[in-house]
């Protein structure tokens, strides 16, 4: 495996930082699938677009692109276009071979690391050859609970291994373990009164929900399982109405299998507890919605076995992480592709000191180079 040259490195930087500064909030990631579009074209490939912006009201679908190589199988590479959601524009900026953004917004590196890495994979496969036939999907909305990669048709990738760089770890971790994860969402309606001359003919929705949410375990429930009250809303403008609707959205996620939904059933019965106490008595809507399901390697699959050897190959040592986070593996893997999600050198996701050291990217895009050569041996 020849690394990447000069050349090479220099445009893998110079695009990333380009990425990094064009917003890409989830659903709103036009600009930069246009981008990425125009690169892809330029290489010389040629770039699909589903149907995922009108079925979850984005600006853009996924995107794919392919190019064959020497022979079989298909591999699949992907990262997500989107970003979480910050103020002001993003200005990186390259300190002592480390990118951080300049203002107090976040970085980007998640995960549009993983975008530059992968084009300019594309375009060495493209220029150069490659070992195996190869599909690029960039994601939309991943940021959001894996939208855009629900939204794409299992018919529209071939791969039969797939890679997906997007873990907030140092290069070299291969992500064996991931959670399931549930969103719920409590709405609770009491009734309005106003609240100085007839409260006692008021039904409280926020305090119902204040005291469902007193009663509930947060945050590290235990080594395996965490869950997460993220949002209440409700009531109106100004003090003078006793509020009569509430809303209330949390999440649960764990590594052992069946927890997550012990855990929303227990979530229901603290809200349904607190809604029909005496002096609530408000009406619960309670909806639940998994977002993905979770996964164990042990370690043997083609794509595990792949990642090992690129790292090998390039002088890092593999090692195995259980994470507490999804991407888009979560998704593929549940729907019978063997992929895995690796590790991509960034520190501090959806923060605003979020980093990536130049070298990283580097690595990251010669251990990319290196898992061809791998499943093109097997």
């Amino acid at each position: 495996m020849r690394e990447a040259s000069e050349l090479e490195c220099r445009r893998l930087n110079e695009t990333f930082a380009a990425l990094c500064a064009i917003p890409s909030v989830s659903r709103r990631e036009g600009e930069v699938a246009a981008y990425v579009r125009s690169q892809l074209e330029q290489i010389g490939l040629v770039v699909e677009e589903d149907d995922a912006a009108e079925r979850i009201g984005g600006q853009s679908g996924n995107l794919i692109a392919r190019t064959a190589g020497r022979s079989s199988p298909t591999v699949l590479f992907c990262s997500h276009l989107d970003t979480v959601p910050h103020e002001g524009p993003v200005t990186p900026v390259l300190r002592d071979g480390v990118w951080a953004s300049e203002s107090d917004t976040i970085l980007g590196a998640d995960n549009k690391a993983a975008v530059a890495v992968m084009l300019e994979l594309a375009r060495r496969a493209k220029l150069e050859g490659s070992p195996v036939d190869l599909e690029f999907c960039f994601t939309v909305a991943e940021e959001v609970g894996l939208l855009g990669a629900s939204a794409l048709a299992a018919d529209r990738l071939s791969a039969s291994v797939g890679f997906v760089f997007d873990h907030a770890t140092p290069i070299g971790g291969i992500i064996t373990s991931s959670p399931t994860h549930i969103r719920w969402r409590a709405n609770l309606r009491g009734k309005a009164a106003h609240a100085g001359i007839s409260p006692e003919d008021g039904r409280n929705a926020i305090a119902a929900a204040a005291k469902a949410i007193a009663a509930l375990d947060d945050g590290r429930i235990d080594d395996q399982t965490t869950a997460n009250v993220a949002r209440i809303s409700g009531g109106v403008a100004g003090t003078n109405v006793v509020p009569e609707f509430c809303t209330v959205d949390g999440e649960v996620r764990s590594l052992r299998e069946g927890a997550a939904e012990r855990l929303v059933d227990e979530i229901a019965i603290v809200f349904q507890d607190a809604a029909n106490d005496p002096s609530s008595q408000c009406d619960l809507d309670l909806t639940v919605e998994r977002s993905f399901t979770g996964y164990e390697l042990d370690g043997n699959e083609p794509s595990a076995a792949a990642a090992r050897a690129a790292l090998l190959s390039c002088g890092i040592e593999p090692v195995t992480v259980s994470s507490g986070g999804g991407s888009d593996a979560n998704l593929f893997r549940e729907r019978g592709l063997d992929c895995v999600n690796l590790a991509n050198g960034t520190t501090h996701p959806h923060e605003t000191n979020e980093t990536v050291s130049s070298a990283d990217l580097e690595s990251m895009l010669n251990v990319s180079f290196a898992l061809l050569e791998a499943i093109g041996q097997d």
